[in-house]
């Protein structure tokens, strides 16, 4: 479903907006660091955050990640998100997170600070990819 440009737009460590339906039925929206697996978007939250608790009652997520620096680009996924709470899964993913972010010299630390009980593992299957390229030529 991504392809190879979308895909090279998204290794840059940008932050992705996520979008979840609140309890309310108001969207919420954060920022999540994140990093790829195939097509799958992946990152971890708490499980006592608001993102959590919307993503059990309804998976449906959107995440924009866009460039902000001229001449500006972005990527909107939409998808299913699945949470899974198994740790040893969960430190590969968050330390490669952590590297792509903080850098290699903190990603370990980071990495196990970030996979411990009360963390959760999300993973966003797309369904629909929407980009657009310099927008700003």
């Amino acid at each position: 479903m991504l392809t190879e440009t979308i895909r090279t737009f998204l290794q840059k460590p940008l932050v992705a907006r996520m979008t979840t339906i609140g309890g309310d039925g108001y969207p919420h929206t954060v920022p999540v660091w994140f990093v790829l697996d195939g097509d799958d978007v992946v990152f971890t939250t708490n499980t006592d955050t608001v993102k959590a608790h919307a993503i059990r009652r309804d998976p449906r997520v959107c995440l924009c990640v866009d460039d902000q620096q001229p001449p500006f680009s972005y990527v909107m996924v939409e998808g299913t998100a699945e949470l899974s709470d198994d740790l040893h899964e969960m430190l590969p993913w968050a330390t490669r997170i952590a590297a792509r972010y903080m850098g290699e010299e903190q990603a370990e630390a980071y990495g196990r600070r970030n996979a411990v009980e009360g963390e959760l593992l999300v993973r966003v299957r797309p369904t629909k990819v929407l980009a657009l390229a310099a927008i700003a030529d």
